[in-house]
């Protein structure tokens, strides 16, 4: 590459334009787990029974997740420096409802909004960064910042609550997100760059129904099946969401400028990065709900206790979110991103050798060594996708590698939550004189003996805690085998990707045949 060809670098403005815009990815992020360590204050204020927390906790994820596509395709079309801003003035307008809500449905009402404003911030800040940065090598670091503002968040959403709840009332950790929004809303403006498209997909009314009823259905099913079991009601959802996906496609075909650009899943760093995406949002949903249960149920933490603990593991977030861009800078991102997600399988295999017995060190050595294998896929493969997909597309593009995550958790949830449970029921054994529900699932288990004779009630425990932990041994398994599958779909589809300190991002080395690379310029044509 030539100095003319060379792209222009990111200045200060840019660097902190990026600074603003990881404030509501942080936020955005700490929003989904702080209401957590809430629920007892807020029933005790509001009367909010079990189901209605539920509601209230999971509204917020399903909004996200039915309205990513669709702001990603508003963004293409109006600016994507619009939609955020728009978001934002939303966000901060629903934090107040929700901060001062005086009964459940207002405070349902309220978390619904917060999850469409929430909608806003992942495609759109994807789009900017990859707009303001066309250096590759800036372009890495700047993925690589705004990754760590995603793990920051994860980490300090449960102590942000903790700290929070002990000072104020349940409602004060509502209104932490209204000078972040404000902040954006006043230097947004002058420091974002402005982008529309005329050109891209109108807000194809039929379509946005469609994508909402693909997705909030089907999650509904499969987090009701994970918490419940099997019924009807959560598999009507489940075919809903199906029949709803169908129908969606098929529009989206027919369509002269589609709300979706099924054409973008040719490009080989979208469909590779989404099954990422996929995959490790099924991993880690599924593996911290077994993890957090064990520590409660077997461990015998509270719920707070739990939080804390985890922030150690979250070290290996960090530390793995800001190596990998650094390494990817002179190794192929594929190389680093399969080498990754192979670490992240030992970390599973070390879960199998968790006892009971033994103190939570392996527990926490084994998400940490996860975390840190696995860490720099998200923030790698972003940059893969951003930087081979044409600038109209951006917010497309983004939204749905959003989606592929939060599909992924609601998976990962509701399927390794039944094989958690399957291994415990077929393992534990239930003292005759003891309820049978106690082999139902280790927390009915955990009820039943306190009801009992102590001798029985020992028993009950001893044999339910080795059965859990058994749960726990076969999830490990099962998440290393699908990290050792990711790290050769990545090898695969992603190889020809040249490191990230030299030469264009996602475009191949010359001597790499064209049929195989990841072409941007194919799709643009397209």
């Amino acid at each position: 590459m030539t100095m003319v060809d060379a792209p222009p670098k990111a200045g200060r403005r840019e660097w902190i334009a990026l600074a603003i815009l990881c404030l509501p990815t942080l936020l955005t992020t700490v929003d989904i787990s702080i209401l957590f360590l809430a629920l007892p204050h807020i029933s005790a204020d509001l009367g909010t029974g079990p189901t209605a927390q539920l509601w209230v906790t999971d509204i917020y994820g399903f909004m996200i997740a039915g309205f990513l596509i669709t702001m990603g395709t508003l963004g293409d079309r109006i600016g994507h420096r619009t939609v955020l801003l728009s978001g934002a003035a939303g966000f901060i307008v629903a934090s107040l409802l929700a901060a001062y809500s005086t009964s459940t449905p207002m405070l349902f009402v309220a978390r619904a909004l917060l999850g469409i404003a929430a909608a806003t911030v992942m495609p759109s800040v994807l789009a900017l960064i990859s707009r303001m940065f066309k250096d590759p090598k800036q372009m890495g670091a700047a993925f690589g910042i705004w990754g760590s503002s995603i793990m920051l968040g994860v980490i300090l959403g449960p102590v942000f609550g903790g700290l929070l709840l002990n000072s104020f009332w349940w409602g004060s950790m509502f209104l932490m997100g209204i000078p972040i929004m404000a902040l954006l809303l006043i230097t947004g403006p002058k420091l974002l760059p402005s982008s529309r498209n005329p050109q891209a997909a109108k807000l194809d009314v039929l379509s946005l129904v469609l994508s909402l009823t693909a997705i909030l259905p089907f999650i509904y099913g499969l987090k009701e099946i994970a918490r419940s079991g099997w019924a009807i009601t959560p598999l009507i959802g489940i075919a809903v969401g199906i029949a709803s996906t169908v129908l969606f496609l098929s529009r989206q075909r027919s369509l002269a400028n589609p709300m979706l650009d099924l054409k973008l899943f040719g490009n080989p760093a979208v469909s590779a990065v989404v099954i990422f995406g996929l995959l490790v949002g099924f991993i880690l949903g599924g593996q911290g709900l077994v993890i957090a249960l064990y520590l409660q149920m077997v461990e015998g933490l509270s719920p707070l206790q739990v939080g804390l603990w985890l922030l150690v593991p979250a070290i290996g977030m960090i530390v793995g979110g800001n190596a990998g861009p650094a390494i990817a800078r002179n190794v192929r991102p594929a190389y680093v991103m399969a080498g990754g997600v192979t670490i992240s399988a030992i970390g599973c295999l070390l879960l199998t050798q968790v006892d009971p017995a033994s103190s939570i060190a392996l527990v926490l050595i084994g998400m940490g060594i996860t975390f840190l294998g696995n860490t720099p896929g998200g923030t790698l493969g972003n940059f893969l996708m951003m930087s081979s997909v044409p600038p109209e597309k951006a917010g497309t593009a983004g939204s749905l590698s959003s989606t592929g995550g939060e599909l992924g958790i609601a998976l990962g949830v509701a399927i390794t939550g039944s094989i958690a449970t399957a291994v415990y029921q077929g393992a534990v054994t239930v003292p005759a004189g003891v309820p049978a529900e106690a082999g139902d699932s280790i927390a009915e288990a955990t009820v039943a003996a306190s009801k009992v004779d102590p001798a029985l009630a020992g028993q009950l425990l001893d044999s339910a805690k080795d059965a859990f932990t058994s749960a726990l041994h076969t999830v490990g398994v099962v998440n290393a085998v699908l990290f050792l599958a990711l790290a050769g779909l990545v090898l695969a589809k992603l190889r020809f990707a040249p490191p990230m300190g030299g030469g264009a991002p996602g475009m191949p080395p010359a001597e790499t045949p064209m049929d195989d690379a990841i072409e941007p310029e194919k799709v643009a044509a397209s």
